[in-house]
This record gives C-alpha cells, sequence and structure tokens, in this order.
C-alpha cells in the first residue's frame, strides 16, 4: 500500500473517487457534498489531494481545500474503497492528508465538518476541537458546497449556524497540552444524536 500526495497521472482514477464517495453515502445514509470528477481533478493537478493505491488498485483518497485566502483550510473527501476497508487505511490518509496541510499552509487554521463518528475521533486524535460553525470559514463559496448535501434544509433553517455535521478546528495557535486527552468517541455520539433529535423532520 501506498499513500502518496496525488499527481496529475492520478486523474484517471477521478471517476472511480466520485462513485465510491456517491456510494458510500448512499449506505450509510449520511449527508454528503457531491464532488464531479472535474473538481476532483483540479485539486489533484494543484497538489491538493492524498491517494492510496495498492498495486494500482484505487484504494483511498482526500482532498484539501482553501478558503478566505489561505486563512482556513480543510480536509474533505476522505474516502476508503469497500475492498480496502478495517485496515485503519482512513487514519493513515487524514494522517498523510493533515501534515500536507500544515506543510503547504502553515499559518492556515484547519477545520472539519462531518457527521462521521470515526472521522470526528481522528480529528480529536489529531487536535481538533469541536466549534460553533460561526468559528470556521465564512467563505460563502464553500457554504454553497453543502446545497447538494439531502441535510442542507438544516443549515438554512439554522441560518448557517449549525447542522447535523458536528465543526471542528485545529488552529496551530491555540494548541492544548500535550498530555490533555481527546475528546472520547461517546461525547461526539450524544451530540449526533442530540443534533438529530433536534433537527430531522419527523
Amino acid at each position: 500500500m501506498e499513500i502518496v500526495i496525488a499527481d496529475k497521472s492520478h486523474t484517471v482514477y477521478a471517476e472511480i473517487i466520485c462513485a465510491t464517495i456517491a456510494d458510500s453515502a448512499k449506505v450509510r445514509g449520511t449527508g454528503i457534498a457531491k464532488r464531479t470528477p472535474e473538481y476532483v481533478i483540479q485539486r489533484i493537478i494543484n497538489g491538493n489531494a492524498v491517494i492510496a493505491l495498492e498495486d494500482g488498485k484505487f484504494a483511498g483518497f482526500c482532498y484539501i481545500e482553501a478558503w478566505g485566502h489561505g486563512k482556513f483550510v480543510a480536509n474533505s473527501g476522505l474516502i476508503v474503497h469497500p475492498d480496502f476497508r478495517k485496515r485503519g487505511l482512513a487514519k493513515d490518509i487524514k494522517h498523510k492528508i493533515f501534515t500536507h496541510s500544515r506543510t503547504k499552509y502553515p499559518k492556515a487554521k484547519v477545520f472539519s465538518i462531518t457527521t462521521g463518528l470515526p472521522v470526528m475521533k481522528m480529528n480529536s486524535d489529531l487536535g481538533y476541537k469541536p466549534v460553533p460553525f460561526s468559528e470556521l470559514t465564512d467563505d460563502q463559496t464553500f457554504w454553497k458546497g453543502c446545497q447538494t448535501c439531502k441535510n442542507y434544509d438544516v443549515l438554512q433553517r439554522t441560518e448557517q449556524k449549525m447542522c447535523l455535521c458536528t465543526g471542528m478546528l485545529y488552529d496551530p495557535d491555540k494548541q492544548p497540552p500535550k498530555d490533555q486527552k481527546p475528546v472520547k468517541s461517546s461525547v461526539f455520539n450524544r451530540l449526533k444524536s442530540i443534533k438529530e433529535h433536534l433537527f430531522l423532520k419527523k
């Protein structure tokens, strides 16, 4: 298994990347912003993506988006192909893209919005903290990307203050002590349950 910074030679995987992301969202029944192959290709060409391959077969992917003139970056589209799940690959990809983000955008705040409990746990382990959406980028281009998510009406109803996704932020200027323990998964699970109870239409 190799996990590398994607380049032009990897654009041939764009369609399977998008299909894998879409299929995963359907299986999990979660909201997700849809991405086109053209969109993924642009991230790859810009050197803002990480891809995992095993003997030339697509195994996983994640990309970087910069917002607010580079003040914020997001690690988005984290996906592992079904054939390679339950091997710890998602965590390895997450670490690779996070390190790449910190190297390429050393002064930027790294943020994430997700409904996935495993992603929340990985973020917490890397030093992210749960934050209100007001602490994330105010770049409306980012938030427009949520329009293809099935839960977009929740974001609209709350005037973009919250959604089923949890906002998480890594601020390089405000890092906790090294001995501080990450947030427990049970906390994120409880938070997700509360949001679903409040916002999902019965």
